[in-house]
């Protein structure tokens, strides 16, 4: 299972700076919904991708946060970890204070200042023994760690930390290679364990 078949709906962003929503419950009306916000329906081995262009860079966080509205009236069931809906009138910040890396599996982040430092501490992360990077908590399946990162992101947003996300996707084909979630569930069907979306 790929890190994005956790939650109802997971938003991120590709290496090649592809911004994309993965839903794993049906929605009635989700591809109208996605589609008027100007997400393109991608369709591959039976998976459904909604990708955004890297050139509509400034206009994603007005794009996706219509698309989330529109989703939240189906679940709260939602991560966001994308790094193209954190533009801001300056862009994306060129070195952030805080950066973390899905990477087989585990988590590490890198942090630049006493208050990212602090920050990581405080939802366990720990010091690796021999870098400056630190280790997600052990003992975590995927879900829990993708939970870790969202907490400490919507944290670190909340006290004005810059934050970078690399989720270890190189482009949409790597999503489009993914296997369907086996168990996508029909739209009615409780959520587990409800994401809060970072707030912009």
């Amino acid at each position: 299972m790929a890190l994005t078949d956790h939650h109802d709906v997971f938003i991120g962003t590709t290496a090649d700076r592809f911004t994309f929503i993965v839903l794993n419950r049906y929605f009635r009306d989700a591809e109208h919904m996605l589609v008027k916000a100007g997400f393109t329906a991608d369709q591959q081995h039976g998976r459904t991708i909604y990708l955004l262009a890297p050139e509509l860079a400034e206009e994603v966080n007005d794009r996706a946060g219509l698309a989330v509205y529109s989703l939240l009236a189906h679940t709260t069931d939602l991560v966001d970890l994308s790094d193209t809906t954190r533009w801001g009138s300056a862009g994306p910040a060129s070195e952030p204070e805080l950066t973390f890396r899905f990477i087989n599996g585990t988590v590490t982040a890198t942090a630049k200042s006493e208050a990212s430092r602090a920050l990581l501490a405080m939802h366990g992360f720990t010091r690796s023994a021999s870098s400056s990077s630190y280790r997600a908590p052990a003992g975590l399946g995927e879900r829990a760690l993708v939970n870790v990162v969202v907490r400490a992101d919507s944290h670190a947003f909340v006290d004005g930390l810059s934050v970078r996300i690399d989720l270890g996707v190189a482009t949409p084909d790597a999503l489009r290679a993914a296997p369907r979630h086996p168990s996508a569930a029909v739209l009615g069907s409780p959520a587990t364990e409800p994401t809060q979306r970072r707030t912009r």
